[in-house]
């Protein structure tokens, strides 16, 4: 097999769908250790041991692949991976920061892995806004694009919903998407939480998004002040919207008070727009009722 890691691998990253798997293990390497051995992988400055090092990280023990069998995401020029949710490791919940800790777990949906919010969050804010809330807390982004799965799993009514937060700075400022079943100045819009109770921004919407039982594939893309969400469809958004108010924050999952589940969950944006933070355990402390 050789010692050059970097040369074995790079031509399949020029090969469309499988751009996405090198750049998913670029991702999942930074996740196990630190940046400059990832470095020295990928310009393939490598012995033969610390291939089959490599090579053990990336065994059905821990499926990487799994994550990206499907179709490679649309992404502008300039933006890589930067982040994917292994929701089969425990670990992948100390990257987190939750309203409401004891409201979520790792758990199996079918074959997925997946987070789930299984009950009632006891998170308040003093200003009406959503309950629930999973942060990515080692990560915040500007421009970005996001791609997950949710599925829904409260009973069925019309403002059954899950959300995506982003550009979130803290409890009193940051965006989110609220998909719901029916459309209203309530539900299923875009909306910010600027020290009041949650505001509809989004100029675009659509009539509702019918949640079933299944799994439903959803997309953000934030481009400067621009935001469009999408749901099932990659090609039509089922929202709009225009503010630039925040800028690079942190991004996350959850719901104003239902529950649910997330799996296959990536990220991509460019370098510039990603900056990497340290978890503090503290997003949610100064808030809680």
């Amino acid at each position: 097999m050789g010692a050059n890691f970097g040369n074995l691998y790079k031509p399949f990253a020029a090969r469309g769908r499988m751009r996405i798997l090198s750049e998913a293990l670029l991702a999942h390497l930074e996740a196990k250790m630190p940046r400059p051995f990832v470095s020295s992988v990928y310009d393939g400055r490598m012995c033969k041991t610390l291939l089959s090092f490599v090579l053990a990280l990336i065994s059905p023990v821990t499926p990487v692949p799994q994550l990206f069998a499907d179709d490679s995401a649309k992404v502008p020029d300039g933006y890589t991976l930067q982040y994917a949710w292994d929701f089969s490791d425990e670990k992948s919940l100390e990257s987190f920061e939750f309203s409401d800790p004891a409201a979520w777990r790792l758990a199996k949906s079918g074959e997925r892995s997946v987070l789930e919010l299984y009950r009632g969050s006891k998170y308040r804010y003093k200003v009406d806004s959503p309950q629930s809330i999973a942060l990515l807390a080692t990560r915040k982004f500007g421009d970005f694009v996001l791609e997950c799965e949710l599925r829904q799993t409260s009973q069925e009514y019309g403002h059954r919903d899950f959300c995506v937060f982003f550009g979130f700075q803290n409890p009193r400022h940051y965006y989110y998407a609220h998909f719901a079943t029916t459309t209203d100045p309530k539900a299923n819009q875009i909306f910010v939480v600027d020290e009041k109770p949650f505001t509809k921004i989004s100029k675009i919407t659509n009539a509702g998004n019918a949640w079933g039982d299944g799994w439903h594939r959803v997309r953000l893309e934030r481009t400067g002040e621009v935001i469009k969400v999408y749901f099932d469809n990659m090609d039509t958004p089922v929202m709009v919207a225009e503010d630039g108010r925040f800028g690079v924050g942190y991004v996350g999952f959850g719901s104003y008070n239902d529950t649910g589940m997330v799996a296959k969950a990536r990220i991509w944006a460019p370098t510039a727009q990603t900056v990497t933070v340290e978890r503090t355990g503290k997003l949610f402390e100064a808030e809680k009722p």
